[in-house]
Order: C-alpha cells, then structure tokens, then sequence
C-alpha cells in the first residue's frame, strides 16, 4: 500500500517540474530580445601562443549568444566593412540599387566587453612536466584554467551596468595530446577536443548565462520610426519577440544631460507621451495603434507597459 503513494507523488512531482519547463520556456520566447554586439577581448593573460584571443573569445562568445535564441546579436567586428560599403554607396561610385544605406547599422542596446585574464594549460606525466600553453607531449594529465572579465556597457551613456567574473576548468588524463604550429585556431582540429577548448567552452557559457541574467534586469526600449493615419510603426518585430496585442508606453527626449568635466553621457529627462497598442507584427517592424490623443512621433522612445 505505500509505495502506490509514493508512485503518485512521483508522478505529480515529474507533472509540476514539466510544467514549470514548459512555463519557463515560454517566458523566454515571450521575453523581448535585447540588442547586443560583442567587441574584441582584451589579452591580460599571459600567454604568448598561437591563438588570437582577442578575436577568437570574440567570436565564440558571439555565436553562443546567437544560439541562446535570447538576443539579437549585431556583428560589430565586421562593421569596418559595412561601413566602408555604406560610404562607397553613399560616394555614387557605385549602383544605388541595393547597396547599403547610411543609418542602416542598427545600434545595440548592450554592449559586451570582455578581458581574458587567465587561460593556462598545464600538463604532467611521462616522467616530464610540461606547462606550456596550448601545447602538451605524451601527457597522462592535462588541466586547464580560462577565466574571462565581462562587462555591460550601456551603450547611450557608455556606463558599466554590470560587471563579472566567469571560469572554466577542464582536465583529462590518459592520453598524448599535441599540435602543430601551423594553422593553430579556434576552429581548428589542432584546439578542438582538447582540455584547453573545454575549459573555454565553459566559460563562455557562464559568459551567456551571466549576461542573459543581467540583461532581464535592463528595461526592453525601442523606437518609432513615423506616425500615419493614428498608426506608429516601431523598430522592432517577429526578430524581436514583439507580441501582438502588447501595450507600450511612449516618451519623448528632452535633451541629453552631458557631464562638463568628462563629456561622457549622463542620460536624459523624458516626458510621457500615451499609450500604443501593436496590432501588426512584420519581421522587422510593428504597427501599433495610438491609444491617446496626444500622438506618438518619429524618435519617440517605446517600453512595454507594466
């Protein structure tokens, strides 16, 4: 008689842990995406190898954030290019028709700074005891440390909003490990599978974790783009997890409050402008409908209504 109970329970509990996934699942994709770029880590760790750091974590940490599905992910290592299309269009050296436009770089909300301040391999074994970073010979153990520094920066008033240390820690014995100078890089034979690899995959996603936890904390805002016929349409889409129905509140700038001594960005006043509804969600855009009577205008700033 007492273990029905007990299978009842089980059930139960395997009930309510399912739901509460499935609940949860849907927060995420419920959640508006965040714009993020990621720029070029620092080297602060000393190690003199073959890998780019700076570019490498860059662009690992950037794919990883693109597959969390939780952020809308601006390629900005890549930006020198964009640009330099945009300025030959812009030039009329160049076909007009679809080349790219001045203004059409769309600005991030977050940006992701990061410094890496440890990433060591160590390797023991075989009568021999080799610490040379990336690099390992007839080893039964090797071990491996990365630890990285992130930072959020606001991009409108260049302010730290957060600021953490992740890690990662791998090791594996029982095997010779080794490579070649030639052709060494992130994604490459020579890195994969190694305990060195691991350790930064884990750190990257501790980075992911930490800055998804971070950025739900940072109020979601968007723009109008221009007001027709009662109807304001907003940068922001399907790409975005804009739901439609959803309210949003709009506010105008009143100037930018710049700090005379540094000249940095401190923000700016607001003044509320009404409500809007979104009634039409495209890819890249919404159409929300002006529920007061003061209208909405191009620049206006939107947030989700509480």
């Amino acid at each position: 008689m007492g273990t029905r109970p007990n299978f009842i329970l089980k059930n139960i509990l395997f009930f309510l842990l399912g739901l509460f996934a499935v609940m949860s699942s849907v927060a995420v994709a419920q959640a508006p995406k965040k714009v993020v770029a990621v720029s070029e880590f620092e080297n602060k760790a000393n190690y003199r190898g073959q890998l780019d750091l700076g570019y490498g974590m860059a662009d690992m940490l950037t794919d990883a954030l693109i597959k969390s599905g939780q952020f809308i992910v601006l390629e900005r290592q890549g930006l020198d290019a964009v640009m330099a299309e945009q300025n030959l269009a812009a030039s009329g050296r160049a076909a007009k028709v679809g080349g790219a436009v001045i203004g059409d770089i769309k600005r991030a909300q977050i940006l992701v700074q990061g410094a890496v301040t440890e990433f060591e391999e160590s390797a023991e074994g075989g009568g021999q005891g080799l610490k040379l970073y990336g690099f390992r010979l007839n080893s039964e153990r090797a071990e491996a440390h990365v630890a990285i520094i992130i930072r959020l920066i606001d991009t409108t008033t260049s302010q730290v909003m957060a600021s953490q240390r992740v890690e990662g820690t791998a090791a594996r014995g029982g095997m010779a490990y080794g490579y070649s100078t030639r052709g060494f890089g992130f994604n490459q034979s020579g890195f994969k599978a190694t305990p060195l690899e691991e350790a930064t995959q884990i750190a990257i996603d501790n980075a992911v974790a930490y800055i998804a936890a971070q950025s739900a904390n940072i109020p979601w805002t968007g723009k109008v783009i221009k007001v027709e016929n009662g109807m304001a349409y907003v940068n922001a889409g399907h790409e975005s997890n804009i739901p439609s129905g959803a309210y949003l509140m709009a506010f105008r700038p009143k100037g930018e409050l710049i700090d005379p001594d540094t000249g940095m960005n401190l923000g700016g006043e607001e003044s509320f402008v009404g409500r809007l509804q979104v009634v039409e969600v495209r890819p890249k855009f919404s159409k929300a409908r002006v529920l007061d009577s003061q209208p909405a205008a191009e620049g206006d700033i939107v947030r989700f209504s509480a």
